[in-house]
């Protein structure tokens, strides 16, 4: 279903004419999907390839970001490529009475690139919070998980350390261009 809307309130301006959003936001997620252009002003390039002023394809974005469609803008760098080779999703046994807590803290860490809370699966996987951390090498990954520890204090009834072994593709769900 397309939402449509007088171009007036889309623009600020006084005109009757009508803009179909849906259509618009599509084509904005499928031009948005594999990235934004890598120039010095990507709304710009982007705004020119889909004949958009760019204070439109911004607003639209900002839509989108609110009710949920789209998650996030932001850069997602190569650890490798960057010289992390060293991938450890730590994992952790945490008190469930202090486990948002200190969440929020391991996750302001500026070495963790994520974390999150996770169901256990007992008695086969006591964790239930996860925490991803890149290093230039095993034991900088063992250092860093050292620290959460230290963080997490008495909260924490135990951990492991799960290396990746390959690199996996990286992408989330892409729409189809029809």
């Amino acid at each position: 279903m397309s939402v449509c809307i007088s171009r007036s309130e889309v623009t600020g301006e006084r005109e009757d004419s009508v803009e179909c959003l849906a259509e618009l936001d599509r084509r904005i997620v499928l031009a948005t999907q594999a990235g934004l252009p890598l120039v010095s002003r990507p709304y710009d390039e982007l705004a020119g390839r889909l004949g958009v002023p760019s204070e439109q394809l911004q607003r639209r974005l900002r839509v989108m970001l609110a009710d949920g469609r789209i998650r996030r803008i932001a850069a997602v760098p190569n650890h490798y490529r960057l010289g992390y080779v060293a991938n450890g999703m730590s994992v952790w046994d945490i008190d469930d009475l202090c486990i948002d807590a200190l969440g929020e803290r391991v996750g302001a860490l500026d070495f963790v690139s994520h974390c999150y809370r996770r169901p256990r699966h007992r008695p086969d996987w006591p964790y239930n919070f996860f925490a991803m951390v890149h290093g230039h090498g095993r034991d900088e990954v063992y250092a860093k998980v050292a620290r959460i520890a230290e963080l997490l204090g008495d909260a924490c009834r135990g951990h492991d350390v799960l290396f990746s072994t390959r690199i996996l593709k990286k992408t989330g769900m892409r729409l189809r261009p029809d």
